[in-house]
C-alpha cells in the first residue's frame, strides 16, 4: 500500500512549517505534499493527490480543510484535524467578541502596516511558547499585495465557516488533535468539532497552544496513521 500525506496549513500559515512531518513521513517511504496559499515567501501551490497513492491521508491545521478544493477533500481516506474547528465563531457572547476581533484584523489588513497585527496574531498562535519558537512565518520576507489579498479573503472564510466542508467524507477515520491552551480556537469551537465528528479519535495536549509547539504531535500523528 502506497500512503500519501497531504498537509494544508491554516490562516497566516506557511507550508514550510510542516517540515518535521515531511521528514518523518519520507523516512517511512510515504509520499508527501504540502500545498501553500502563498501568503508569504512560499509560492502558491495547488493541492493534488498523486495517482500512485492507494491510501490518501489529509493533515489539516486550523482553517486548513476550508482552504482545500472539494475534489481533494472528497478523495481522502482519512483526516487529521490539528487545532481545528468546523465553525470558528460559535454562537453567543464569545462569538460576538470573536467577530469584533476579526473585523479589527480585516481593517488592519487594509491599512498601511498589517505586519503589526500579523505579528500579534502569530504571537497568540505560538503561545504559551514565545513567537521566536516558530520555525518559519509568512513575515520572513516583506508581505506582498497578493499575499495580503489572500489573507483578507481567507479571513472572511474563517469568520463565515459554519461546519467542516461538505466534501470531506464523514465516515472516514478521523483524528482530532486539540490544544488545551489554544488562544485562537476557543473551547466552544473545539466542542462543536467533536460533535461534528463524534466517532473521531482525540489527542488532547493540555498545555499546548494553537501551533502545538513542544508536543510529540509528529510521533503521535504518524503512529495513528500507521495503525489505520
Amino acid at each position: 500500500m502506497t500512503t500519501q500525506l497531504l498537509a494544508m496549513h491554516g490562516w497566516a500559515g506557511d507550508s514550510r512549517g510542516w517540515e518535521p512531518f515531511a521528514l518523518a513521513a519520507r523516512e517511512r517511504g510515504w509520499l508527501w505534499q504540502a500545498p501553500d496559499r502563498g501568503y508569504g515567501p512560499s509560492p502558491a501551490q495547488q493541492a493534488q493527490w498523486q495517482p500512485q497513492a492507494s491510501r490518501r491521508v489529509l493533515l489539516v491545521h486550523s482553517l486548513g480543510p476550508h482552504l482545500l478544493p472539494p475534489e481533494v477533500l472528497a478523495a481522502a481516506d482519512a483526516v487529521v484535524l490539528l487545532a481545528s474547528f468546523g465553525r470558528f465563531v460559535p454562537p453567543g457572547p464569545g462569538g460576538r467578541r470573536l467577530s469584533t476581533a476579526l473585523a479589527g484584523m480585516a481593517e488592519a489588513l487594509a491599512g498601511p502596516e498589517p505586519e503589526t497585527m500579523l505579528w500579534a496574531f502569530l504571537a497568540e498562535a505560538a503561545a504559551p511558547q514565545p513567537v521566536s519558537q516558530l520555525p518559519v512565518t509568512i513575515l520572513d520576507a516583506p508581505l506582498a499585495p497578493e499575499g495580503r489579498q489572500r489573507l483578507r479573503e481567507d479571513l472572511e472564510l474563517l469568520e463565515h465557516s459554519s461546519g467542516l466542508p461538505a466534501a470531506l467524507p464523514a465516515a472516514i477515520p478521523c483524528l482530532i488533535v486539540e490544544a488545551g491552551a489554544d488562544r485562537i480556537v476557543v473551547p466552544e469551537a473545539r466542542e462543536l468539532l467533536r460533535r461534528e465528528r463524534p466517532h473521531a479519535a482525540v489527542i488532547h495536549y493540555a498545555a499546548a497552544g494553537h501551533c502545538l509547539l513542544g508536543t510529540p504531535v509528529v510521533h503521535d500523528l504518524l503512529a495513528w496513521i500507521k495503525d489505520l
